[in-house]
């Protein structure tokens, strides 16, 4: 019998994420971490201070002044601000046995800094496996989703910043000893940093640009980003959304779904030296598009056509694997068979 490629989850359990969507969204500053507690601390001129203590990562406690012991306003602003991520720890925890898509601590430490930097306010783009994850969750669906160990972020247009935000700072921030990974050649600037160890966290900076690997300067994060072909057609149009990471629901950009769908059958063609990556971009386009027609009775047809030629021409190369993974979605089938082969 052909496999579903997705299940739909119960519309209460949907509604938890919608409602805490809806809360993060208006949060304002997360606080990173843990959500901690509040300890009392003298110093040496005998002065009490407020602290909160938490642990940035996993193994790490740090404590932060929060104000004078005899501050009641940014205590109390404190504590509302701690019971607010605690419940919001809850909820994603809840959320995550739900079989809803929750990236790790680490993700979350990243994400969470550049939320309260503002640069995805600003127009940075989650995109890759990520946004894959994330937009399972905004439809609610339950979907296979391979572990990531990558953070893509893509600029599109230049971020509305009103001062310059450097990356690397950013990422010393999160008190995890990122490393900036040596340009190719070994004279060009970096796009990429990373955590030690084979399997550690990578995080790359991507743009538009006709040429892949190329190197553009991003002058609003002090930084430079590698250029993936057909990007400006990726990033035109986004979406406000959210990502589960850590304990932590963060309020992203993401690129348009049906956008990503025809990106990602581009990018199954273009992995030609990496099987296993090719497999997984295909199996991410062809779910989110069965997802998109059957929830939403889109046809495709209208995106199809607006979308460039070299990706249109991408998805009717991968014909004969999307209409064999579409067994068990029949309507989404047909879609797919009665595209223009133009």
């Amino acid at each position: 019998m052909p496999e579903l490629l997705y299940r739909m989850q119960e519309l209460t359990v949907r509604t938890i994420y919608s409602d805490l969507k809806q809360r993060a969204s208006a949060a304002g500053i997360i606080l990173p971490g843990t959500p901690g507690t509040l300890v009392k601390r003298t110093t040496g001129e005998d002065h009490e201070y407020w602290y909160r203590s938490y642990y940035p990562v996993p193994k790490k406690r740090v404590e932060v002044i929060v104000g004078r012991a005899d501050d009641a306003a940014a205590y109390d602003e404190m504590q509302h601000r701690i019971a607010y991520a605690a419940w919001a720890a809850k909820q994603v925890a809840t959320l995550a046995k739900l079989d809803y898509q929750v990236a790790d601590k680490q993700a979350a430490a990243v994400l969470v800094e550049l939320h309260n930097r503002g640069v995805f306010e600003a127009g940075l783009i989650v995109v890759g496996t990520l946004a894959y994850m994330s937009w399972l969750n905004e439809y609610g669906a339950i979907a296979t989703a391979a572990r990531t160990q990558d953070i893509d972020l893509a600029r599109g247009k230049t971020l509305k910043l009103a001062a310059t935000v450097p990356f690397m700072s950013s990422m010393m921030a999160t008190e995890m000893p990122f490393y900036r990974i040596p340009g190719l050649p070994s004279h060009t600037p970096s796009t990429s940093v990373k955590l030690r160890g084979v399997d550690a966290l990578h995080v790359d900076i991507l743009a538009p640009g006709p040429t892949l690997g190329a190197i553009v300067e991003i002058p609003e994060l002090a930084w430079h980003a590698q250029t993936i072909p057909y990007y400006d057609y990726l990033l035109e149009d986004t979406q406000s959304a959210a990502m589960l990471a850590g304990g932590h629901c963060i309020p992203i950009k993401l690129a348009h779904v049906q956008r990503l769908i025809w990106h990602k059958f581009y990018s199954s063609t273009q992995r030609r030296g990496d099987p296993a990556k090719a497999e997984k971009d295909l199996l991410q386009a062809v779910t989110l598009a069965a997802i998109v027609v059957d929830q939403e009775s889109t046809d495709l047809q209208e995106s199809y056509r607006a979308a460039p030629q070299a990706l249109r021409a991408a998805a009717l190369t991968r014909m004969p694997r999307i209409l064999a993974l579409l067994g068990a979605h029949p309507q989404v089938h047909d879609v797919f068979s009665a595209l223009p082969k133009v």
